[in-house]
């Protein structure tokens, strides 16, 4: 008894002294600064200057600031039109790749690469194609004689944009999780089906569907976050406008802390954000897990 409990003890030491670079850096980049921001939301002041302790008042000017709550709902709204896009475009591509066709090897790999890109060259390009009077499209419909078509000067047209950029540059890799999905369903089991004479859309909805429920959850709640935390495509493609109609919160915070240097408010807005996102995502993990 005692030997296995001195084995237990030695496998839980090694376990943990493996363990203890990957906490520290953890605990130092992840939970430190969440703990610190939330200190910080009930103090004013500059960042790296003295902070003057100010209670709830970041958090009561937060309910009255009208900046808040139309940065708030312009990241709901992207989330609205975003996370259901892309996805199902991301299922949609993964049963094309899946259907082992001539040419899904290089049809996988052009879907995906778009995701390789960082957020700067995603958006130099889409500004190269949608940019007003010198942008690729605008060329082209001048060249065919056609009105010019402004992609950033009202908001619908700025929304469009900034969705049709996120779907090209993030589909991809929805695509793989779901293809990752799909090829983990037994063959047999569609075998089963055409034998009793399923046919296709019977199939999907009845062996497919269900057999990608959980990458289905997974996706649509990483989408989901991905979206609440939207900053580079507005901040390089419409620059939050035209105003202040494509400005997300994270766009928002941002503005708060590095150019009018309130670290405070700046904490606290950040904070009701890290809280909305968990609460968001709680609530997808139950009611989308909850079979």
């Amino acid at each position: 008894m005692k030997l296995t409990r001195l084995r237990s003890y030695k496998s839980l030491m090694a376990a943990l002294i493996f363990l203890a670079p990957f906490m520290i850096l953890y605990v130092w980049f992840w939970i430190y600064p969440i703990f610190k921001g939330f200190i910080s939301s009930f103090n004013s002041g500059i960042f790296g200057g003295k902070q003057n302790f100010v209670g709830l008042d970041n958090y009561s000017f937060m309910l009255s600031d009208p900046k808040f709550w139309s940065s708030f709902g312009n990241t709901i709204y992207f989330i609205v039109i975003s996370t259901p896009a892309i996805v199902v475009l991301g299922l949609i591509l993964a049963l094309l790749v899946n259907m082992k066709l001539k040419g899904t090897t290089i049809l996988r790999t052009v879907y995906f690469m778009p995701f390789m890109l960082s957020v700067s060259v995603m958006g130099s390009i889409w500004m190269f194609i949608l940019q007003s009077r010198t942008g690729l499209i605008s060329e082209i419909t001048r060249s065919l004689g056609m009105k010019e078509i402004s992609f950033l000067g009202s908001w619908e047209m700025g929304w469009m944009s900034i969705l049709i950029a996120t779907i090209w540059w993030t589909v991809g890799f929805n695509m793989m999780l779901f293809l990752a999905g799909l090829q983990e369903i037994p063959e047999d089991i569609y075998e089963a089906s055409d034998i009793d004479g399923a046919g296709g859309w019977k199939k999907f909805w009845y062996i497919t569907m269900p057999s990608l429920k959980g990458v289905t959850a997974l996706v649509i709640i990483l989408q989901s976050i991905a979206s609440f935390k939207l900053f580079g495509q507005t901040w390089l493609i419409t620059k939050g406008g035209p105003g202040t109609t494509t400005t997300p919160l994270v766009h928002y915070i941002y503005q708060i802390a590095f150019r009018q240097w309130d670290m405070g408010y700046a904490s606290a807005v950040s904070f009701v954000l890290f809280l909305t996102i968990a609460f968001i995502s709680l609530i997808q993990f139950k009611f989308l897990m909850k079979d």
